[in-house]
């Protein structure tokens, strides 16, 4: 969806294209403090057409939406501020994000730890706090210079557990918001984030040596050409199209067309109106011979 550039079909690829948005902007925000409007601006992003409440994106909740968080029993686990403090907390938390509170050094992570959790328990909006949440410590990541954060994953870590995300939160509200157990379970997640990334580059790396290997190396083909092959290569019969090539490597037509025909290795298909490049299952020996 995102490649050809199309528009989405149901809320779960909405909620794919607002979080890949919030994120470029996110990207380009990194070097500006932290304030109340960006904070609903970024609420707005990644909760567009995403909601059940029409007009909830981008807004706080107010007095007369009564959020709480409960199990599927309907036993209460989280009762947030009212809305008449929001306002308020929302300063006091941006103030936290820039460094402006407390008066002692906080490690980078650590604080963008605790400004994910502190969005999450004051619940300010009537949904979409969770991935709120995450935007803001991605920010915060970025804002203090962890640039390898603009690549790293921590919401697909925390959807793989999501009862220990829970009972880390729930640990910390009960023991008088001793943020130790939060902490201690968002680090652990940062840890294996950052290993499935250095595992998905060194796999990718290995890849793309596999096909350097291949008799006669293809030194002729560009670097877009030798990406195209190398994934057509693992991927027998996936099927690139021209619009996905364009928007990928940001090229025109005739080129993303060139690349896909190069040397007649991908067979050529119609997907409905467009034209479609396919991986043979005999590419590896179309390669060798």
């Amino acid at each position: 969806m995102l490649a050809e550039g199309r528009a989405p079909r149901d809320r779960s690829e909405r909620m794919i294209l607002n979080n890949y948005i919030t994120m470029r902007r996110i990207t380009e925000l990194k070097g500006e403090p932290l304030t109340p409007e960006m904070v609903l601006n970024v609420h707005r992003l990644v909760s567009e057409n995403a909601l059940d409440v029409a007009d909830g994106a981008g807004r706080m909740r107010r007095p007369d939406e009564r959020i709480d968080v409960a199990d599927t029993h309907g036993q209460v686990l989280h009762d947030p501020p009212p809305a008449e403090e929001l306002p308020r907390r929302l300063e006091v938390m941006c103030n936290f994000a820039n460094g402006k509170i407390p008066d002692y050094f906080i490690h980078p992570v650590i604080r963008g730890i605790i400004l994910h959790f502190w969005l999450a328990y004051d619940h300010p909006f009537v949904d979409g706090k969770g991935r709120t949440a995450c935007a803001l410590f991605y920010w915060q990541m970025l804002h203090a210079g962890y640039w390898f954060f603009g690549f790293v994953s921590i919401s697909q870590i925390l959807r793989k557990a999501p009862v220990q995300y829970g009972t880390a939160f729930l640990q910390t509200e009960t023991d008088d918001n001793d943020l130790t157990y939060f902490v201690l379970h968002e680090a652990e997640v940062i840890r294996k984030a950052l290993k499935e990334l250095h595992d998905y580059v060194e796999r990718k790396s290995r890849e793309t040596r596999i096909c350097m290997r291949l008799p006669g190396g293809f030194a002729e083909l560009n670097q877009r050409q030798q990406a195209l092959l190398t994934h057509a290569v693992r991927h027998a019969g996936f099927i690139s199209k021209i619009a996905g090539h364009m928007s990928r490597h940001g090229i025109v037509y005739d080129s993303a067309r060139l690349d896909l025909s190069k040397l007649g290795l991908l067979e050529q298909r119609k997907t409905g109106r467009a034209l479609g490049f396919v991986a043979p299952p005999v590419l590896e020996k179309r390669l060798h011979k």
